[in-house]
């Protein structure tokens, strides 16, 4: 465990040390997100934060490769360096995209052909555990695992809209990846596992580029940082998953056999039901599924009232709860796993509208004090005074987001 730590921490410190000159770069090269009415942000925002991750990832897996306990699960394993080309190739399709802002289409087919190379390169899902080993053929295994990728990585791409979410909730995601795959490590003569390893690296360039990217960002991720979180948290789940045989997997081992294909699905929830609403929002109304709106989870998060970082910690809470939910079935029964996730969801519920019940709180005791002979002005002030949100409408009404105020993209973008 002390190894995977140290991997993490030369990841994070690597992608922290090198921001700041990628920072430049991306200004020296016009990856500046415009500044626009309705943004958080008041001066333009370089974008491109995808390189200074790819070089910390890299360089954690370069030094693996060395270290004596690592290094074993690189000989005749070719995984981690696909996986590292697949990481450089999708980066670069990232940077093109925040430096010309590439046409969707293309875009679409980058990734594509990317992931059919991961795929052919031995990145795959070769057998899918559901009730029997279901295995399927070459093509169709790496069609499937082509479709996978695109879908995950867009599925991130889709929930980077405030400073901090994405690389955020792509961190909660490494951290329940890397715990599963270490444990299902323990089992085998090493715990070496590109897996983990991929997944540690994952949650270090993570916390790093966040210490750049917490809200007011100096640089955006992009989609060059995006794209990397979304792929590299789908090949680290395909390289536990896709050649995994749930016949040998048993309670008594304490993996049970469905968490091979529901702990992804948990992982990336999140962003595969955002862009999921997302998509048929727009079809619902005739429009292209990529046609930019303002009805993402974020922007109702801040429609709602939160704050810009509020919403990013209520959204990164639900991201763990999905995740770190899914996990303790390793654990615990599934009757102790629902009470503790229903009661955890209750508390994120609550927390999640409390503006909302606030502000109807406010609306109740604005309506008691005209009743009462007081002003809309006198019970707004003592709303005021009390700290409480004030009716809409009030002459002092608090201000907060609506429809058309700031949305703090996280990378200057609409999706």
């Amino acid at each position: 465990m002390r190894v995977y730590l140290l991997i993490a921490a030369i990841a994070g410190g690597v992608t922290w040390l090198i921001t700041p000159l990628v920072r430049h770069l991306a200004i020296a090269a016009g990856a500046v997100g415009k500044v626009r009415a309705r943004d958080v942000h008041t001066v333009p925002t370089p974008r491109m934060g995808g390189v200074g991750m790819l070089i910390g990832f890299v360089v954690a897996i370069v030094f693996a490769s060395r270290l004596p306990f690592i290094s074993g699960a690189f000989i005749g394993n070719d995984e981690a360096w696909i996986v590292a080309i697949g990481a450089v190739l999708i980066v670069a399709l990232g940077v093109l995209d925040d430096i010309f802002d590439l046409d969707w289409m293309l875009k679409l087919a980058g990734q594509l052909l990317i992931s059919v190379f991961v795929s052919w390169g031995g990145i795959r899902v070769v057998s899918l555990p559901f009730g029997s080993l279901i295995t399927a053929s070459p093509s169709l295994s790496v069609a499937f695992t082509a479709l996978v990728l695109v879908t995950c990585i867009n599925a991130v791409n889709f929930v980077d809209g405030l400073d901090g979410l994405a690389a955020g909730i792509a961190g909660i995601g490494g951290i329940a990846f890397a715990a599963y795959s270490y444990m299902l490590a323990r089992h085998s003569p090493s715990y070496a596992s590109i897996a983990t390893l991929i997944d540690v690296a994952l949650v270090g360039i993570c916390v790093g580029f966040l210490l750049h990217n917490w809200h007011p960002a100096k640089l955006f991720m992009g989609d060059s940082g995006s794209m990397l979180l979304g792929y590299l948290i789908t090949c680290a789940s395909m390289v536990v998953t896709g050649h995994l045989d749930p016949s040998t997997l048993h309670t008594s081992q304490y993996v049970p056999v469905f968490m091979p294909i529901l702990l992804p699905l948990f992982v990336l929830f999140l962003p595969l039901l955002d862009m999921v609403l997302a998509i048929v929002r727009r079809l619902a109304r005739g429009q292209s599924p990529m046609h930019p709106d303002r009805q993402h989870l974020h922007h109702r998060m801040l429609r709602i009232g939160h704050s810009v970082q509020g919403a990013v910690l209520i959204l990164w809470a639900w991201a763990a709860l999905f995740a770190f939910g899914s996990l303790l079935t390793i654990f615990l029964t599934w009757q102790d796993v629902v009470a503790v996730c229903a009661v955890a969801a209750c508390v994120l519920l609550v927390v999640t509208f409390w503006p909302c019940l606030r502000r109807r709180r406010i609306a109740r005791r604005a309506v008691r004090g005209r009743v009462g002979g007081r002003s809309d002005v006198q019970s707004a002030h003592h709303a005021r005074r009390d700290g409480d949100d004030v009716p809409a409408g009030s002459p002092v009404a608090a201000g907060g987001f609506t429809d058309d105020s700031v949305d703090g993209r996280g990378d200057g973008k609409e999706r």
